[in-house]
């Protein structure tokens, strides 16, 4: 009986999830700047791609409908770069940390790789890049920090998150930055809160972002694109 408890209780947890919203929903739609295919993982092809050979693969945040990052991801594909936006497990991508490597596998044509993640993402994507350090180029992290030692490594390492993020332990990120390699860019996005980096609406615990939701993945993207260009 209490097996069949735990396992209730587990599937409404799981089933509980932040859900994309309709931006989100308009964002997977092609056009002539990016065409939008597959569902695991979602996959944005800048049509413009013509020497750029640099992937981001994008671990979402804990349950959140990975869906949510659809503009975002979109945003990028449109400065040229190739983006794969996972769906995990139960929306939890602890339960595929090793996801990038079906990606990897399946489109050679790219020889530059970034893993990134927001939130749990980011700090699962990080776990993933210290064991594949030697195949990737760097690791972007949204609201998120590493538990993994990466401070060895030759990634080149980008932290994000705002200034008004109720749901990320910025304590953690203090303690954890040793970490990341010494080159590591950190950026705190004045007025920005911890949803704001996808398009599923309030979560429980953040704070009141003093900026709007395009403002603040536009300049995300900004920083992003900024690091893959160096």
């Amino acid at each position: 009986m209490l097996v069949l408890v735990v396992i209730g209780a587990f599937l409404i947890y799981v089933n509980d999830d932040y859900d994309a919203n309709n931006q989100a929903l308009e964002a997977m739609k092609s056009d002539d700047k990016v065409q939008v295919t597959g569902d695991d993982p979602l996959y944005f092809y800048p049509i413009d791609r013509t020497e750029n050979q640099t992937g981001i693969i994008f671990y979402p945040g804990g349950k959140v409908e990975y869906e949510s990052y659809a503009p975002l991801m979109r945003q990028i594909a449109e400065e040229g770069y190739a983006t794969f936006l996972l769906d995990v497990p139960f929306g939890l991508a602890v339960f595929d940390i090793n996801a990038a490597e079906k990606i990897m596998a399946a489109n050679p044509d790219i020889s530059e790789w970034y893993v990134a993640g927001h939130s749990l993402g980011g700090s699962m994507a990080a776990i993933y890049a210290e064991g594949a350090n030697e195949q990737l180029s760097g690791l972007i992290l949204l609201a998120a920090y590493s538990t993994a030692d990466l401070s060895g490594t030759d990634l080149n390492v980008l932290s994000i998150y705002g200034s008004e993020d109720g749901v990320l332990n910025t304590e953690s990120v203090q303690e954890n930055r040793s970490l990341l390699p010494d080159n590591h860019k950190e950026i705190i996005i004045e007025g920005g809160n911890h949803a704001q980096f996808g398009n599923y609406g309030e979560q429980a615990g953040d704070g009141d972002a003093t900026v709007s939701t395009e403002e603040q993945q536009k300049l995300t993207v900004e920083a992003i694109t900024d690091l893959l260009a160096e």
